[in-house]
């Protein structure tokens, strides 16, 4: 490779690009909101979610000292990401808190390199991103998962016009943004039939459906800090929320 290609792969990656215009960013936002809402196009989106929900764990666990043992993605858009370390102090609050607002304050900060334009080292950043997590999938759903998203932003990237580069990173990051909200309310959900359920006659039925509500994020956050799993579902709700509204700002040009 010449110095020549050297420089122009550099400047492509590192430089700007043209903001597009309102309109499309109006229409990918409406996209995003299409495969968020439906019920049936989020079976399938919320894959993504869960890529950066397990991700977060797993950056924040290597961020803080732990030791990262590997991470497992599923067909049913559930996760697992598994560390090994002090099972209690700020390290492992920090690795759990950071599930549910991965997706969110990554689209935060991927709302901040569009409005900065960015576009392309946005595209090339979550490639190297979905990468290095490759690395510690640990199973084979997960592996194809991370690699299909991983070469699909790499090929836009590397491929197609600035046009279609704008067109899918402001598309991705308003899912981050919009898809980054409803797994809280999910939750929330989900926890109301857990307790409906424990309060029923049936006893072994009951104790299940409760015992996976009660092994949620925010449920081992309350037994790591005493503080209510409630608060810190309230605190998913505030940090998504604002995200959102932080975000939407900054990709509207507001």
């Amino acid at each position: 490779m010449d110095t020549d290609h050297i420089a122009d792969v550099w400047s492509r990656v590192f430089g700007t690009q043209p903001d597009p215009s309102f309109w499309l960013v109006i229409a990918t936002g409406v996209l995003a909101l299409g495969t968020v809402v439906p019920r049936t196009a989020w079976r399938l989106s919320r894959n993504a979610v869960t890529i950066a929900h397990e991700g977060g764990h797993g950056l924040v666990a290597l961020v803080t000292g732990r030791r990262l043992e590997g991470i497992r993605l599923h067909s049913d858009t559930s996760g697992l990401t598994v560390s090994r370390g002090k099972p209690t102090g700020p390290g492992m609050v920090l690795t759990a808190a950071a599930g549910y607002t991965a997706p969110s304050l990554l689209g935060l900060a991927g709302a901040a390199l569009l409005a900065s334009g960015h576009i392309t080292a946005l595209l090339w950043g979550a490639t190297a991103l979905l990468l290095a997590m490759l690395v510690m999938i640990r199973n084979a759903y997960g592996v194809l998962t991370v690699v299909l998203s991983g070469a699909v932003f790499f090929l836009v990237s590397w491929l197609t016009t600035p046009e279609v580069q704008a067109a899918f990173a402001y598309a991705v990051v308003w899912f981050l943004l919009l898809g980054g909200v409803r797994p809280p309310f999910e939750l929330v959900g989900k926890r109301r039939r857990a307790r409906a359920a424990s309060a029923a006659p049936s006893g072994v039925v009951a104790w299940r459906r409760a015992g996976t509500a009660g092994d949620s994020d925010p449920d081992q956050l309350a037994r790591l800090t005493n503080v209510p799993a409630a608060i810190w579902l309230g605190l998913f709700h505030v940090v998504t929320l604002c995200s959102l509204i932080g975000g939407g700002q900054w990709l509207l040009g507001l």
